[in-house]
């Protein structure tokens, strides 16, 4: 066997830690719907692993669902098989890039994964790893070797194994009328974090994912509450008089930046989550609101209408002045930055009563609508920053999409069991 370029142990405990227990199983399934695939797209071909019917299907479905590639586990050359390559087939298949692997047993309760992917026209490996994964942890291995292979091909790591948080309102149950949840990405395995008879607003993730903060109306008047995802241990960290809401954490997770009325007009504060001490940093007579912090941490956006219409500004700590950022039309709200910091995801009206997601460059402040339906809202970019989830509406549907920025991939993500709204992707 070819010696093995890299070998991985994945333990139960480092899994384990990856995708922490929550508090109950949901029955809540976000069910996905490839709506636009991209016309054009390198071929991937996924030979099903020997001794296994789970690993694959879910590696082929992410590679699929990534917008980059077309992948497929069927009509392949009767060649395909792991360490036997065979460039000519697969030259003459039309299939640049090949995925094989095989899965057995090991003594300890766990298995023992082996995959490779093959680049055709280089006749060499670009992966060739050993994994040893525990029985109850197969799908997220799965995701794990979509995103190894993801960022083999593309040089950008891949965000299969990440974790999407959600709000889902259903008026058929109204003791649990809004549950919060988290699912991965691709609407499998979903949880439920919180229910309540009341609104839930506004989640948010820490930066190291571990703990989620939202608005919840449970005592009748908005409070912010930030939850442990581990032990589901949570604490109230704003209720102070008139309004808390649209939570934000800093880069070093030390800061939280959200909205408040406690002195008449909501403005924009900033506590320290050790002191639990405020400063407030905006101070206008227009609504300040859905502050969220660069990735530097040296600045943050907020959404204001102190212009006259509702806009994105960015506030500097250096200095403490704010600087308008969008300029295309009369409304722009719910800002939301990707990991590098150069582009800016919002909701943007372009005419009458139609609300779509928007994206524009930070630099050059040019905007390009992005969404192709009317009633979108809660942009939130993927980590790596290639996807955006949204909220939207499709007829009497309020669901989730996932599109890529180049908009050449869309998919659905509606709930049978109600209206799915304020998604949320977790970081890395």
């Amino acid at each position: 066997m070819m010696e093995m370029t890299r070998k991985h142990l994945l333990c139960l405990a480092v899994l384990t830690a990856l995708s922490p227990v929550l508090i109950t199983q949901s029955h809540a399934q976000l069910h996905l719907e490839i709506t636009k695939a991209p016309e054009e797209a390198p071929k991937i071909a996924i030979v099903p692993f020997s001794n296994d019917q789970n690993l694959y299907p879910i590696i082929e479905n992410d590679l699929n669902r990534s917008g980059k590639f077309t992948s497929s586990s069927k009509n392949l050359p009767a060649t395909a098989a792991m360490n036997t390559p065979n460039a000519e087939a697969w030259q003459a298949a039309g299939v640049p890039y090949v995925v094989t692997g095989s899965m057995k047993p090991a003594a300890d309760g766990s298995f023992e994964v082996h995959y490779q992917l093959y680049d055709v026209q280089k006749k060499t490996y670009l992966l060739n790893e050993l994994l040893t994964i525990p029985a109850s942890r197969t799908r997220q291995a799965a995701h794990m070797i979509s995103d190894a292979i993801y960022e083999a091909l593309t040089g950008i790591q891949g965000d299969f194994s990440g974790r999407i948080a959600y709000v889902l309102r259903n008026p058929a149950t109204p003791e649990q009328r809004y549950t919060l949840q988290i699912a991965d990405t691709d609407g499998e395995q979903p949880r439920t974090i919180l229910t309540s008879r009341d609104p839930i607003l506004s989640p948010a993730w820490t930066p190291d994912a571990k703990k989620i903060a939202y608005v919840s109306f449970e005592t009748k008047r908005p409070a912010i509450y930030v939850q442990d995802l581990a032990t589901g241990g949570r604490e109230k960290l704003a209720s102070f008089r008139g309004l808390n809401g649209a939570p934000g954490f800093s880069p070093d997770g030390k800061s939280m930046l959200f909205t408040a009325s406690m002195h008449g007009n909501p403005e924009i504060y900033q506590m320290d989550l050790d002191s639990r001490q405020l400063q407030r940093l905006t101070n206008d007579s227009a609504i300040d609101t859905e502050a969220r912090y660069a990735p530097d941490g040296k600045s943050f956006i907020y959404t204001s209408d102190r212009g006259g219409s509702p806009q994105i500004y960015k506030y500097s700590f250096a200095d403490g002045t704010s600087k308008r950022l969008t300029f295309r039309g009369a409304f722009n709200a719910r800002g939301t930055l990707s990991a590098d910091g150069k582009k800016l995801a919002l909701v943007h009206r372009p005419s009458g009563s139609n609300y779509k997601v928007a994206v524009q460059n930070i630099d050059s402040g040019v905007t390009n609508i992005l969404t192709p339906t009317s009633l979108d809202e809660s942009p939130s970019f993927s980590p790596n920053g290639q996807m955006v989830v949204y909220a939207t509406r499709e007829g009497s549907r309020g669901l989730l999409a996932i599109m890529s920025l180049d908009g050449r991939f869309r998919m659905n993500l509606p709930s049978e069991q109600g209206e799915v709204r304020e998604p949320a992707w977790a970081p890395k």
